[in-house]
């Protein structure tokens, strides 16, 4: 193989001229060593020491070195944990730029930094090679273009449908699939799976705009899960950024690419969770997989008195130095694939707070957050935030840029609290429905405020009714992991949801919690299966439940509470008083009722149970009844105009049918009603 200087770009490995030239970040090693393994990735063919050095980047160009070929790195320098060092060429490493890996990560002891049996952070002089994924030789990302065939389809890598009229559906491409009957077995679990015709109708029927899709991103397990028999089924604990994992993609990027493309021609985005707060190299006696080799001091948050260990602003053992132009270029490198090679329209940023931190705190105008919010490209796309993380001053929801959409907790937490009984909620509640502007009105659009009551991380939408406490006992962590701040209830005596009457006021709280979010200012986002009666026996924290406490049981779905969710979903389609992306005022676009039809007086706000929200325009008019009593609520309505009367659009209680509504109008015991004024037919 004949090697020459190359250039120090593009970063990671890019097929050129007869070869591929190499380009590797590290400030601190002594040199570099490309690896060349056999068509396998079994056998090490080629040790090739980089020959330049630009800065902090060594780069060489190696002929002989086709597309497709398996390699890896291996990087020399100081093994000197106290100054924040671990090199150890022993190592195998993961290139960071990588874009394709042969086969998925699998802990082994000879990739910890460590000897076996040990505690400490000695060196290791065992070879990780044989057991780690190798990076395969692909073509460089190009830009999406937009031209698809037809002329009619939605531009890949690039946003298409309004923050208003979004409907956002997170899922799991693993667990959405694994358990449906009408996709073969043969690609269930995977993105070729979602993009089988049975899973996108559902989609479709359903009505949501835009699916939310879990970590893709080639991760790896946490090494206390091995011993219990368990696997990360999330996938938020990722080694290469911009490679697709084998399990959910073994087609590679022309799989993800081709389920984008049938996503976007049944007229729904695609936004992938990505998480670049951290990586899966845990803390100070985590493996040693990619960056931890690379160039650990420059990569990684480490702690000042004491540069062996991390900055745990994760909680997931180590902290990414996301304020560092290399880290920055990593992040934005690995968007730009996600966004080039698999055509997504946005991306949801785990704990995003740790992407906007510094070392005196956060800033929404820190390095990654302003890169991404100039990018061209990246710009243009659906950008949501979980703005918060664990570390000092961690919570920052609202404070994101403008463009930004951000989970809203705080929806999630008043609506779960009004709809348990706790006291003084009503007014919370009445914030949320009007937008949340008392944390997003600096964005200046109710749009940005992603609503939610469930998620994949704590309690699903069925067992948030039917369970006081979590019962993560499966997890092997004696039910000390997930959240105990659930919010939630137990709508029955536990254990007795067999009994016919526990079920149905179970399934009447789901309903009224699904009512209460599509009926709000903001955009919804559905948890998967919420729409099915999906539960997880009373688990909050499924991270590691790969098998079917966690996939969709298709054949158990509740088809009621489908075709309620359906129809809310159509009705908010249907009625732009619903979604208009302007926050409630009470300046002639809202009103708040009492039951008896007059304006809520301020004494009634801290104790009510019952309140309607009444919306205004000249050519509709749409009230909003909520009531969480245990007993039925007579609501006294506003006259109707002209020839209009009021007609009932959806009722929690009764699963959704539309029919005639006087001005006195009775509600159910812990119900939500929309009611429209129509004229007569």
């Amino acid at each position: 193989m004949r090697l020459g200087e190359g250039r120090p770009e593009p970063l990671g490995v890019t097929p050129e001229g007869a070869g591929v030239n190499v380009a590797i970040f590290s400030a601190h090693a002594g040199g570099i060593e490309f690896c060349l393994f056999d068509a396998d990735g079994t056998r090490e063919i080629a040790r090739i020491r980089l020959p330049e050095r630009s800065g902090d980047v060594w780069h060489g160009h190696i002929e002989g070195v086709p597309v497709g070929a398996r390699y890896g790195l291996r990087a020399h320098g100081p093994f000197a944990p106290a100054e924040g060092h671990r090199f150890n060429p022993n190592k195998l490493l993961v290139d960071p730029h990588a874009r394709l890996i042969d086969r998925q990560f699998a802990l082994h002891p000879t990739m910890f930094g460590y000897p076996e049996g040990g505690d400490d952070l000695g060196f290791d002089t065992r070879d990780s090679a044989p057991f780690m994924p190798k990076a395969i030789v692909t073509e460089a990302p190009e830009r999406a273009n937009g031209k698809d065939s037809g002329g009619e389809r939605p531009a890949l890598g690039r946003a298409f449908v309004p923050w208003a009229e979004t409907v956002l559906y997170e899922l799991h491409v693993r667990g959405f699939t694994m358990r449906h009957g009408e996709v073969p077995e043969a690609v269930r679990g995977t993105f070729s799976g979602l993009a089988h015709p049975a899973a996108i109708d559902h989609l479709v029927r359903l009505g949501v705009t835009s699916v939310e899709i879990l970590p893709a991103a080639a991760w790896i397990d946490e090494r206390h899960l091995g011993p219990l028999g368990l696997s990360n089924y999330w996938g938020y604990n990722p080694v290469a950024f911009a490679a697709p994992d084998p399990r959910l993609a073994p087609g590679g990027w022309a799989e993800i690419r081709a389920t984008v493309e049938a996503l976007a021609v049944a007229g729904i985005e695609t936004i992938v969770d990505v998480v670049l707060n951290h990586s899966g190299e845990g803390d100070a006696l985590g493996p040693t997989l990619s960056l931890r080799g690379l160039d650990n001091a420059s990569y990684y948050r480490l702690r000042r008195e004491d540069a062996r260990f991390y900055v745990d602003d994760s909680g997931c053992g180590n902290t990414l130095a996301l304020d560092r132009a290399p880290v920055v270029r990593l992040a934005m490198d690995s968007l730009r694939c996600w966004a080039r090679l698999g055509g997504v329209h946005g991306f949801r940023f785990d704990l995003a707070t740790c992407l906007g931190r510094r070392d005196d705190g956060f800033d929404p105008q820190a390095p990654l957050l302003a890169a991404i919010e100039q990018d061209p490209e990246l710009s243009q796309l659906k950008l949501i935030a979980e703005a918060w993380d664990i570390g000092p001053g961690g919570y920052q929801v609202g404070r994101f840029g403008g463009a930004w959409g951000e989970w809203n907790d705080r929806f999630r937490d008043d609506v779960r609290r009004f709809w348990r009984g706790d006291g003084g909620l009503l007014g919370p509640l009445a914030t949320r429905l009007a937008g949340s502007a008392d944390l997003f009105a600096g964005k200046r659009r109710p749009s940005r405020s992603v609503n939610f009551v469930a998620a994949h991380d704590g309690f699903t939408l069925a067992d948030l009714v039917a369970h006081e406490a979590k019962h993560n006992e499966a997890n092997g962590e004696g039910n000390r992991d997930g959240s105990n701040e659930n919010f939630s209830w137990n709508n029955g005596v536990e254990g007795a949801s067999h009994d016919r009457a526990v079920s149905e006021a179970r399934r009447r709280d789901q309903r009224a919690l699904l009512a209460t979010l599509l009926l709000a200012r903001g955009t919804p986002m559905l948890a998967m299966g919420a729409e099915l009666g999906h539960g997880q026996a009373g688990n909050n924290n499924g991270y590691a439940q790969d098998n079917e406490t966690s996939w969709l049981d298709w054949d158990r779905a509740d088809e009621g509470l489908r075709a309620f969710t359906q129809r809310l979903i159509a009705l908010r389609h249907a009625h732009p008083l619903l979604r208009e992306d302007r926050f409630l005022a009470g300046e002639g676009d809202v009103q708040w009722l009492a039951p008896e039809g007059r304006a809520m007086g301020d004494s009634e706000w801290p104790q009510g149970e019952s309140l309607a929200m009444l919306l205004s325009a000249e050519e509709e008019r749409l009230a909003v009844l909520i009531h969480r009593g245990g007993e039925p609520c007579n609501f006294v309505l506003p006259a109707s105009r002209g020839d209009r009367q009021w007609r009932v659009l959806a009722d929690s209680s009764l699963d959704g049918a539309e029919h005639p509504a006087g001005t006195m109008f009775t509600l159910a015991p812990r119900s939500v009603v929309l009611i429209v004024e129509l004229a007569e037919a």
